[in-house]
C-alpha cells in the first residue's frame, strides 16, 4: 500500500505512541514480576482489575453506523461495522486499517496482531496493561480506563485525554488476547483521529469498537 505524506506522518505518530505505551507496560510488567515472584497470575487479574463489563453500543453509537458496511479482515477472522464512506487502507497478515472520508480531520480503525509464545502469560499481561493504564490516568494522560469484554474476549479499554494541541492524535484503544489456529495472539485495536475532531467522530468510534467480531 502506498501512503501519501500526511498518511505516513499519521501512521508514524500512532506507532510511536503505541511503542511508548509498550515501554511503559514493559517496565510495569517487570516490576510486577519482581514483586510477585513465581505466584500464579490468573487470580490477581480478577481481584485487581475486577470483572469486565460488556462492550455494548448505545443508541447514538449504533445510529452513527447506520447505512454502513462490513470491514472484513478475513485472514484473521475479524470484522467490524464502519460508517458509510469508510475505505480500506491496509490489509496485511498482521495489520489492518480502514479510514473515514477526509484528510487531516479523518478517523481511522487500526488493528494489529502480535503472535506470542504458547506459554505467554495472558492474564498477567492484561493485568499489567490495566495497571499501566490506571497509572497513566492518574498522570492525566488517559480519561477512561476499564476492563471490557467484546465478543467473548476480556480486554483493557482506554481513551487518551484531549491533547494539548488540537491537531495531535487522540486514541480510543482496546487490547486483548486470543488463541487462533493454535497460536496465542495479542490484539491491539485503535480508533484514532485528531483531538479537535474526536467529539465529532466519537459515536462512530465507539460503535465500531463494540461491533467487533473475533474468531477465537
Amino acid at each position: 500500500m502506498t501512503y501519501t505524506a500526511p498518511m505516513k506522518h499519521f501512521m508514524a505518530v500512532l506507532l510511536i505512541g503505541f511503542a511508548l505505551s509498550l515501554c511503559n507496560l514493559s517496565e510495569k510488567f517487570h516490576k510486577g514480576n519482581s514483586n510477585s515472584g513465581s505466584s500464579s497470575s490468573g487470580s490477581s487479574s480478577s481481584s485487581s482489575s475486577g470483572s469486565a463489563e460488556p462492550g455494548r453500543a448505545n443508541a447514538e453509537q449504533i445510529a452513527a453506523l447506520a447505512g454502513g458496511q462490513q470491514a472484513k479482515w478475513e485472514r484473521q477472522g475479524m470484522s467490524w461495522t464502519v460508517p458509510p464512506g469508510w475505505k480500506e487502507q491496509e490489509n496485511e497478515s498482521k495489520s489492518f486499517m480502514w479510514r473515514s472520508p477526509g484528510s487531516g480531520d479523518a478517523a481511522s480503525l487500526i488493528v494489529s496482531i502480535s503472535p506470542m509464545d504458547e506459554s505467554f502469560p495472558v492474564d498477567a499481561s492484561i493485568q499489567a496493561y490495566f495497571d499501566s493504564a490506571k497509572s497513566r490516568a492518574k498522570n492525566g494522560e488517559l480519561d477512561e480506563v476499564k476492563m471490557v469484554e467484546i465478543d467473548g474476549l476480556k480486554g483493557v479499554q482506554f481513551r487518551e485525554a484531549n491533547p494539548e494541541h488540537p491537531d495531535d492524535n487522540r486514541r480510543l484503544q482496546w487490547i486483548s488476547y486470543r488463541k487462533y489456529l493454535g497460536q496465542v495472539q495479542g490484539i491491539n485495536l485503535m480508533l484514532a483521529t485528531d483531538g479537535k475532531d474526536f467529539e465529532r467522530h466519537k459515536n462512530a468510534l465507539y460503535g465500531i469498537l463494540y461491533s467487533t467480531k473475533i474468531t477465537h
